[in-house]
């Protein structure tokens, strides 16, 4: 008889471990969890600096250029490094599908051996234009102190263009704030009226390969790259 109690016993201080095993494990884990989830949500400050600071990025974007006459949408392929090197390579649309505008710090070079520099002359105003480049962004909100403030569950960071052009006048950068990405780039003219947009489809931040072949810095407080 004693010896079935002892076994009893036994058998309920096992299981009275077992349940508080598994309590801990739940508890760490759900801590883990929530703890993980805060480290994701960045403050106002913290997306500043991760923006004005970055050393590369490589974005497939699509862009909607409004004007009087018409609307040109392109999808393009941004490549950029510290301190200006840069490229845009043209996905759509198909007529110009594979053009390179690339530029090395020191030189514009636009670049599409399927195509002659005449055909693609009314595009390329647009697209040889660096207003399109959240480098040129980042150039224009060091220069003109920019303002950042947050908006339906957004952070925008706003500025004025450094070179004076009523048409390009003012750019908001809206920005996720779990992760610090950019979500879209609006660029308005002196009336407020949006003459580009444009959306980050996917874009890596501080990702590139080769990054390290160039000496960081921090990007020069130059409105126009190029």
């Amino acid at each position: 008889m004693l010896q079935k109690i002892n076994k009893k016993i036994i058998f309920l201080v096992l299981v009275i471990i077992l349940i508080i095993f598994f309590i801990i494990i739940f508890i760490k884990n759900d801590y883990k969890n929530f703890d993980t989830g805060n480290n994701n949500i960045k403050s106002i400050e913290e997306i500043e600096e991760y923006i004005l600071n970055l050393s590369s990025y490589e974005a497939k974007v699509s862009v909607t250029v409004e004007s009087n006459k018409n609307t040109n949408k392109y999808e393009l392929l941004q490549t950029y490094q510290v301190p200006n090197i840069s490229k845009q390579v043209v996905l759509e649309p198909s007529n110009i599908q594979g053009l390179e505008i690339t530029y090395d710090g020191s030189n514009l070079s636009i670049n599409n051996t399927k195509l002659n520099l005449s055909s693609v002359y009314e595009n390329y105003n647009y697209l040889a234009s660096n207003c399109f480049c959240l480098e040129s962004f980042i150039s224009d909100y060091i220069e003109n102190n920019g303002k950042i403030y947050e908006e339906n569950e957004k952070i925008i960071l706003e500025t004025k263009t450094s070179n004076g052009n009523k048409y390009i006048y003012n750019k908001k950068l809206y920005v996720n704030k779990k992760d610090g990405k950019p979500i879209e780039l609006i660029i308005e003219d002196i009336n407020e009226k949006k003459l580009v947009y444009i959306l980050y489809n996917e874009i890596e931040i501080n990702n590139l390969k080769n990054v390290d072949i160039l000496a960081f810095k921090r990007i020069e407080t130059q409105a126009e790259l190029y």
